[in-house]
């Protein structure tokens, strides 16, 4: 039979216990103190190299797109003001504010052709010839709209961002609701342009109350143009799928 432990051995397992308690208390503050002033040194050197190769930064876009995920590795946000120390120094702030009303310019301008969506690239293309090839534009890419674009989102659901089975991107700039279907749509239509009845039932497997439902919509959000005069059957052509010519 075993003995109970006594009043004595109770009481110094729990001052033992305490002890290892307080222990890991001591070693997590250190833990988390030696971290703290980690990210403080990093912080501080990476405000000294933002200093030092600003004119990169403002210049070379794939330079800046790495001193961007570099400032997210430390939860720190250039873009998050357009004033405060980082807008001060190397005027990214300003930047991307100034190319947010950009891309909106582009996109209320070409609405009436493309429906509201329009792929990055050819973005790309308008925002580049807008703002100019001189020496004082800042080059910008394709990561530098996307990283506007989701400034916009303050704005509503007016801008979004759409990524196609292809990689591409397609750029949402009216306030209509896409969900999955029509994005199934849009991945069918991505290579030719269109989308019909016959591509949506044999590919999609949808039956003609679902493929009416989505393209009645789509139609109605004026995303697509209608081709009553192909033979054979109706065409649903996407004009932000192809490029401009204009």
């Amino acid at each position: 039979m075993r003995r109970a432990k006594g009043i004595g051995a109770i009481n110094k397992q729990k001052l033992a216990q305490a002890k290892y308690k307080d222990k890991g208390s001591e070693i997590a503050e250190d833990q988390l103190s030696q971290m703290s002033k980690m990210l403080e040194a990093f912080r501080t050197n990476l405000e000294e190299f933002a200093s030092s190769h600003k004119n990169d930064i403002r210049r070379n876009p794939e330079f800046r797109m790495q001193f961007q995920e570099m400032c997210a590795t430390i939860g720190v946000d250039p873009l998050a003001s357009s004033k405060g120390f980082w807008s001060e120094m190397l005027g990214v702030g300003d930047f991307y504010y100034e190319l947010g009303v950009q891309i909106i310019e582009v996109c209320i301008a070409t609405q009436h052709r493309n429906g509201g969506l329009l792929s990055l690239e050819e973005l790309l293309r308008k925002v580049r010839a807008t703002r100019g090839r001189t020496k004082q534009a800042q080059d910008v890419s394709l990561d530098d709209l996307m990283r506007a674009i989701k400034k916009l989102r303050i704005l509503g659901n007016g801008f979004a961002l759409h990524r196609l089975q292809d990689g591409r991107y397609i750029v949402q700039s009216v306030p209509a609701e896409l969900n999955m279907d029509h994005t199934n749509v849009l991945n069918l239509a991505e290579g030719s342009g269109y989308a019909s009845f016959s591509m949506l039932k044999q590919q999609l497997k949808w039956d003609d109350d679902r493929a009416h439902l989505v393209m009645d919509r789509m139609v109605q959000e004026g995303l697509v143009w209608v081709d009553d005069q192909n033979k054979g059957e109706r065409l649903y052509w996407f004009p932000g799928l192809f490029p401009d010519t204009t």
